[in-house]
């Protein structure tokens, strides 16, 4: 059966360099925040924003969506940890995505709110959120491939060329008999992909144009819980359930009903 698998699973996680210990994991996280950045940065300059407005705004958006989201994975996933410790071992996986993108917003908009002091003539914050909406996807899709490292947050059983090989230790209780599984850390880093290619076709078309501020973000949010979603039902890792679903199942689609709503609403009002 290990024969299907055409993705095997790293053997090394982290490289040490002298005194130091550089995690696969976090170089994933930190080469998505400098594509978002730089991808942020361009498109904000054709909106009226300065070069390296956004590098100075992610001084206060990245330690804050870096903390939202693990926040809102060790409240999710408390009984998943040995100690307390285990809590901000970071390294090791586990940043919630709906609390990095709260926190990160937040501190966006207080860094937004503080370079608006010296640079009044800035658009208003809809619009740096949009120029930076493509770039944040594209992070994610960075992101993903940290779990792929850290061999984790894989899919039910699959026999296909493009399974992913689980060792056995890291096979989930239940499923030891099982060599390969739907590699779901593959698929939403495709999604993401998608994703950012739709928003920048779009935005180039003109679809954007005329509407409020913001609108771009707010369908990055409804198409990447659209995939979300459906992602969610493959995945096997230990969660929360709610009527025998997950709970990130849950959370993608009200968030996708609640963003696709004021999407629509929004383009409503733009026709009229």
């Amino acid at each position: 059966m290990s024969n299907w698998a055409a993705i095997p699973s790293p053997n090394l996680s982290a490289v040490n360099i002298g005194p130091l210990t550089l995690h696969f994991y976090a170089l994933c996280i930190i080469a998505g925040i400098v594509i978002a950045v730089r991808i942020g940065d361009k498109r904000f300059v054709n909106r009226g924003g300065d070069l390296g407005d956004v590098a100075t705004i992610a001084f206060w958006s990245v330690p804050a969506g870096i903390i939202g989201g693990r926040i809102y994975h060790v409240l999710t996933s408390w009984g998943t940890f040995s100690s307390p410790l285990d809590a901000i071992a970071i390294w090791r996986g586990g940043l919630g995505i709906w609390g990095a993108i709260s926190l990160g917003t937040a501190g966006a908009w207080f860094g937004y709110k503080s370079l608006l002091k010296s640079k009044p003539q800035l658009p208003a914050f809809g619009v740096f959120l949009d120029a930076l909406a493509p770039g944040v996807v594209l992070a994610q899709a960075m992101g993903r491939w940290g779990n792929w490292f850290n061999v984790e947050l894989f899919g039910k059983p699959l026999m296909a060329p493009w399974a992913l090989q689980v060792p056995f230790e890291n096979r989930p209780n239940g499923y030891e008999t099982f060599p390969t599984f739907h590699p779901t850390f593959l698929y939403e880093s495709i999604w993401c992909v998608v994703v950012a290619i739709l928003l920048i076709k779009a935005d180039k078309a003109g679809f954007f144009e005329g509407a409020k501020s913001g609108t771009l973000f707010i369908a990055y949010i409804s198409l990447y819980t659209l995939g979300r979603g459906v992602i969610e039902l493959l995945r096997i890792d230990s969660s929360t359930q709610i009527l025998g679903m997950r709970l990130n199942f849950w959370t993608s689609l009200l968030i996708f009903t609640g963003s696709t709503t004021w999407f629509v609403l929004r383009k409503v009002s733009q026709k009229r």
